[in-house]
């Protein structure tokens, strides 16, 4: 169901820019959405299968 009641209609040319909306919020807040759009990316990226990274390195063994 919709409701009516919260919806705001303005004109295009009213609206207010997406930078001053950020720029009031905390760096927690800005952080915590980053992140938010970094999961979905790699979700619709990766099908959902990145998993932890993996480091790799070569040890050369002592030949005895």
């Amino acid at each position: 169901m919709f409701d009516r009641s919260i919806v705001k209609k303005i004109k295009q040319t009213e609206e207010p820019s997406d930078f001053g909306y950020w720029i009031k919020q905390t760096a927690e807040v800005r952080l915590a959405a980053l992140e938010s759009i970094r999961e979905e990316f790699n979700s619709w990226k990766f099908n959902d299968q990145q998993g932890f990274q993996r480091i790799y390195r070569v040890v050369k063994q002592k030949q005895g």
